[in-house]
């Protein structure tokens, strides 16, 4: 997949860090933060929106309080890595909600996932009914993480 570069400059970056730190701010109080009046900052807000670089505005969810903090890292070995199986796997995949990340990767393994369960009882009947089950899988190993020292989102773009 090939994207095109959308060229920063001093301000579209402001706007990004200021709208990643609290992306409910409002145009005027954006706009006194990166030191421009309202119309030209709300105009480039729009034109970082229609480029595709500003994706959408969401609430970030705490999962300790939603119940929900046990993290696993599962590397996944597919049986077939053809494109066709790709595929298959990328949009199989995507359906699962608690997989909150799936990166393909070039080492010893095809994919790593990012997994979030309430607990390790969850975990492993998630493993065995919906990860073993999605398309080409061979094998699995998981690493369940003890602690999160560092989750962050893009915040800085400089």
């Amino acid at each position: 997949m090939e994207y095109d570069r959308v060229g920063l400059d001093r301000f579209d970056s402001a706007i990004l860090s200021e709208l990643a730190r609290d992306g409910r701010m409002s145009v005027t109080d954006l706009a006194a933060r990166i030191g421009l009046s309202k119309s030209p900052t709300q105009a480039r807000l729009r034109k970082l929106e229609k480029d595709g670089v500003i994706l959408g505005y969401r609430a970030m969810l705490d999962p300790i309080r939603l119940g929900m903090d046990h993290v696993a890292f599962v590397e996944v070995r597919l049986t077939d890595t053809r494109e066709g199986a790709l595929i298959a796997f990328n949009q199989a995949v995507v359906k699962v909600p608690e997989i909150e990340q799936a990166h393909m990767i070039a080492g010893n393994f095809d994919y790593l996932l990012k997994v979030r369960t309430r607990d390790m009882a969850d975990y492993r009947q998630f493993l065995g009914e919906t990860i073993s089950q999605l398309p080409y899988v061979a094998s699995t190993s998981t690493y369940v993480a003890m602690e999160a020292v560092k989750e962050a989102v893009l915040a800085d773009v400089t």
